[in-house]
Formats: structure tokens, C-alpha cells, sequence
């Protein structure tokens, strides 16, 4: 059973369809993760969809005084 999840996977994987791939999320500052983006960060686009997401971790916010 758990080799078909691996292959489901794979099949997922290979026709990811519009997603732009990891080499696109990591060269704009971004990390692929899979499920969910953790504490911190906000999903930017797919890395492999819609499994694998691309997440960028929340710029801080400067204000001029």
C-alpha cells in the first residue's frame, strides 16, 4: 500500500502542470515545502502543484518616521 503512494507521488510529480518548479521558488528566495507553509512564511506558488508549495518567509515591515 505504501508503494502506491510513492508511485501516486512520482505520477503527481512528473505532470505537475502550471507550476513553475523549484528552481524558480529557490532563485526568488522561496523554500518548496509539502503540505504546509510553516509558522512564518506565506505560500507564494507552487513548486510542484498541488503537493509541494512554495513558500517565502514574510518579509518585515519598515516604517519611516
Amino acid at each position: 500500500m505504501r508503494i502506491l503512494w510513492y508511485i501516486l507521488i512520482f505520477v503527481s510529480l512528473t505532470s505537475h502542470g502550471g507550476a513553475r518548479g523549484p528552481d524558480s521558488c529557490n532563485h526568488e528566495a522561496g523554500l518548496c515545502r509539502m503540505g504546509n507553509c510553516i509558522s512564518g512564511e506565506y505560500m507564494a506558488s507552487y513548486c510542484f502543484e498541488p503537493i509541494i508549495l512554495c513558500c517565502k518567509i514574510f518579509s518585515p515591515t519598515t516604517t519611516k518616521s
